[in-house]
């Protein structure tokens, strides 16, 4: 029996409220002269709008021209940009290799380029912070050092990555997974997608599956001294890559992994992603909850899919917690039915309707 006809996309396809828009203008500037640092840069929109800073996921996602269509080109001025060694950034991790790339390269080096980027493009009041997943991470780390520039946080699928975050998408059973691979013996992304979480494990040993970050990480620090390390590395960065790029849709499209399956992004992705979590995001434990204050001051906005498996509701939850706890309620707080990518439907449009109906600057 053909069953095709039963597993329709949840992406967005044509379903976008906005066209693309033109690329206005483009960039790469200097930020960092010891590490040699040059983030890349687009705006799109309407040059004199109110502007937006679109901050990428990942860590290591990089930005794609999509990312623009959140947003009315008449009213908004967008500025998409690449982070720190992934994208059209120089030095870049699949180009340059990670020992130029991750120099100097902590969330804190990412808020300085923000700042140094808006004084560039001479944005001198407040804007917009948009961002999702390691970008809604970004955005309030950002909005904790620098109130004063935000008018607005836009935030998609809250990552706070705290231990038990980071433990529930890549630990999961890993550690008796090779006597029984389906026992649920812990919490974790694995028991929605059991043949995605073998392919992530079988690249390590039984005893290196104890520790799974540690044991990608250490394939991604090893130097290759040979063509077929090359090949081991490769394949463990589009292993990791590809897990992540599969679950963060509720309907896995596995024909058409995206950027997700291409070498390059993959090199990038996976070994940022690794340098961040093994250094706790480079963010002291309990930050956002202590700071909560500050960022309560701030209008939120919060869109969260309801199946999300890369950064479970459960993180949202903790937030909004908190938010109300210091006595603010978010602007807006919604719960769609999807998964975690920006693109699903649901939670694209969700985005692009608060953005509609935000206050003017």
């Amino acid at each position: 029996m053909d069953f095709s006809r039963l597993q329709a996309s949840s992406k967005i396809g044509d379903d976008w409220v906005y066209p693309q828009a033109p690329c206005l203008n483009f960039g790469w500037l200097e930020v960092d002269i010891e590490a040699e640092h040059r983030i890349y840069w687009e705006e799109y929109g309407n040059p004199d709008g109110e502007p937006v800073m679109f901050l990428h996921g990942g860590p290591g996602g990089a930005c794609a021209p999509v990312m623009a269509r959140f947003f009315d080109p008449k009213r908004y001025r967008v500025i998409l940009f690449d982070q720190r060694g992934c994208g059209k950034s120089e030095p870049n991790v699949a180009t340059s290799g990670p020992a130029a790339a991750l120099r100097n390269n902590a969330t804190v080096d990412l808020i300085g380029d923000i700042v140094k980027l808006r004084d560039a493009l001479g944005i001198d009041g407040k804007m917009h912070v948009f961002g999702g997943s390691w970008g809604s991470t970004l955005a309030m780390a950002y909005a904790i050092a620098h109130p004063e520039h935000c008018a607005s946080l836009i935030l998609r699928g809250i990552f706070l990555g705290a231990a038990e975050d980071l433990l529930y998408l890549y630990q999961g059973n890993a550690a008796t997974w090779e006597a029984d691979p389906y026992r649920l013996t812990a919490p974790g992304a694995y028991i929605n997608y059991p043949d995605e979480w073998g392919d992530l494990l079988e690249v390590l040993t039984p005893d290196e599956r104890r520790n799974v970050m540690k044991s990608y990480k250490a394939i991604f620090d090893h130097v290759p001294a040979t063509e077929a390390e090359k090949e081991k590395q490769l394949h463990a960065a589009l292993t990791w890559s590809l897990w992540e790029g599969v679950i963060s849709n509720m309907i896995p499209e596995t024909a058409d992994t995206g950027k997700f399956g291409d070498a390059d992004f993959a090199l990038c992705f996976a070994q940022i992603e690794a340098h961040y979590f093994d250094n706790d995001l480079f963010i002291e434990p309990g930050h956002f909850f202590r700071n909560i204050d500050v960022l309560a001051e701030i209008p939120i906005h919060i869109v969260h899919g309801r199946f999300d498996q890369v950064c479970p509701l459960t993180q949202a939850s903790r937030l909004v917690a908190a938010l109300r706890g210091a006595g603010a309620e978010p602007a807006t707080y919604v719960l769609t039915n999807a998964g975690h990518s920006a693109m699903e439907r649901e939670n694209a449009l969700a985005l692009t309707a608060i953005m509609d109906g935000l206050p003017a600057i």
